[in-house]
């Protein structure tokens, strides 16, 4: 049984169904409507640390490929991404990443102004260079989803039960049961011999001994901002990141980073950074924020959306088109350095969540890890 329907319980159940297990798989929302659906659809190699989470990208990035390959409706495209500079600090630090001794594994290459624009056309904007990632790409959040359950119901070893939130998980071995069972809200029991709970940012609903173990859990919620335009006819032949973008990732916590001006104060206030991916509609997502101090506002802001819009118009050199949505994600992380939460918290009941902005990249590669750790 898997609990939760979003991008990790489906690769989770994409991966049991391969190795001939029957999966039952519920998902409390009539379908995922959560931080699976709510992101740039981003394979994003470029900014992991060095080590076991790069190593850990670069082979999601391998099944990515051949799970299109399956499926070609996740629209998984090998585009890359062009992380641009604006000043000598930031090109500087690109200079370093590329420098990096992992640099030809994440398929770095250091661009001036003129070979961003070889390689990005549609960057009409007053650049300094940029860092080139090709082992980057893009899927479509809006169907992968459905893609893969496409996949998984073709095996006929596969019930998808939709609108049934878990509110009761029991391990092996509980009084009344042989095996972990998960209640729903209706009071229907699901029986099996393993449950996986890919709960995402749920960290509060189930009682009991598992509802106290995940509340003492090393996880935090994070909320963004995003937004999407309408479809331009222009034609980016990359994903875009600003250098805002390597304040916060790993790849780039480098000498060179000191050096770097002071953030923007909307920079230092949002945790901003830019961030532009083209769908295969042709409309732009754009983002994004991030918040940890809970509660969350229930509203966004939207002088965040000003921002974002200046800065990607600044790089790009030329008017977005209208914004047609807007709308607040919330992701879990895990605090304590893991790329995700992965513990048996009742026998044959295990909880896989945490991953942080890195689940659409991951997430193939997680689920291939949790089976190793399930079957050691």
């Amino acid at each position: 049984m898997i609990v939760g329907g979003g991008i990790i319980g489906t690769m989770h159940a994409l991966r049991a169904c391969d190795r001939g297990w029957e999966v039952i798989h519920l998902e409390a929302d009539a379908g995922p409507r959560r931080a699976s659906v709510r992101n740039f659809g981003l394979v994003w190699v470029s900014g992991r640390a060095p080590g076991p989470e790069l190593e850990l990208a670069l082979r999601a990035r391998q099944l990515w490929d051949v799970i299109a390959q399956r499926s070609p409706a996740v629209g998984l495209r090998p585009d890359g991404s062009v992380t641009v500079a604006g000043t000598d600090a930031e090109l500087a630090l690109m200079a370093e990443a590329a420098a990096r001794s992992d640099a030809s594994r994440r398929m770095f290459e250091l661009l001036d102004a003129t070979g961003v624009r070889d390689v990005n056309p549609s960057i009409k904007g007053d650049v300094a260079g940029g860092l080139w990632c090709r082992a980057d790409a893009v899927v479509e959040p809006g169907s992968v989803l459905g893609a893969l359950r496409g996949v998984l119901e073709a095996t006929g070893r596969y019930q998808w039960i939709p609108g049934r939130a878990a509110v009761d998980v029991r391990g092996t071995g509980s009084a009344d049961t042989s095996g972990p069972t998960v209640t729903d809200h209706t009071g229907a029991r699901h029986q099996g011999s393993l449950a996986l709970l890919c709960i995402g940012d749920r960290l509060s609903g189930l009682g009991g001994r598992i509802g106290a173990t995940l509340a003492a859990a090393p996880l935090r919620r994070c909320r963004l901002q995003m937004m999407q335009t309408a479809p331009t006819t222009e034609r980016l032949a990359t994903a875009i990141a600003d250098a805002d973008s390597m304040r916060y990732y790993p790849a780039f916590d480098l000498p060179g980073r000191a050096s770097l001006p002071p953030p923007r104060p909307e920079t230092a206030e949002w945790a901003m950074q830019l961030l532009v991916v083209q769908r295969a509609s042709g409309a732009l997502t754009i983002g994004d924020t991030h918040v940890y101090d809970e509660p969350f506002d229930f509203a966004v802001d939207e002088s965040v959306y000003h921002c974002l819009r200046d800065r990607a118009e600044s790089i790009l050199g030329w008017g977005l088109p209208p914004v047609v949505r807007r709308w607040a994600g919330v992701y879990t992380t895990a605090t304590d350095d893991r790329s995700c939460y992965r513990q048996e918290i009742d026998p044959g009941v295990w909880v896989v969540t945490g991953p942080a902005g890195r689940g659409m990249t991951l997430s193939p590669a997680i689920a291939e890890q949790t089976w190793e750790e399930v079957n050691a």
